[in-house]
């Protein structure tokens, strides 16, 4: 297992949940590199090297929302699925979403976890602690 911290996309609407997991990050102590894209459509973009982001290397997990503006997180999903460059990226749902068809879709394009976005803040914190710890034990592929 190496210690080399992988890139991390964070794709989600809310400015309020965006501060919530630089915060949870912060407390966990993660240095991963942390990229931020408010919607499917612009992380599809840096993704594929078509943003005003540099790109250098390919974020490795994706921490995504549901429900968004443009192109929501499900829809996204199916996209980053047929493309043979991004199909198998580690992606895990973070949503206020507790519907059983967005599960259900989810698990259908092969997430790797799908977490409700908790009330509390100590809640968050600890949910982004265990990925963390999830993510350091995974093993990725150089490219």
């Amino acid at each position: 297992m190496s210690d080399k911290l992988v890139n991390i996309l964070l794709v989600e609407d809310d400015e309020v949940d965006v501060m919530n997991v630089k915060r949870a990050f912060k407390k966990n102590n993660i240095t991963n590199p942390l990229f931020i894209c408010n919607n499917g459509v612009e992380a599809l973009q840096f993704l594929r090297g078509e943003s005003e982001i540099p790109l250098i290397e390919i974020p490795k997990i994706i921490l995504l929302d549901i429900n968004m503006p443009k192109m929501g997180g499900i829809e996204f999903l199916g996209e980053i699925r047929k493309d043979e460059h991004l199909k198998n990226m580690s992606v895990f749902i973070m949503t206020t979403s507790n519907e059983d068809k967005d599960k259900v879709d989810a698990y259908n394009l092969n997430v790797a976890g799908y977490i409700l976005k908790p009330l509390s803040m100590e809640r968050f914190i600890e949910a982004v602690s265990t990925l963390n710890n999830y993510w350091k034990l995974c093993e990725f592929p150089e490219n």
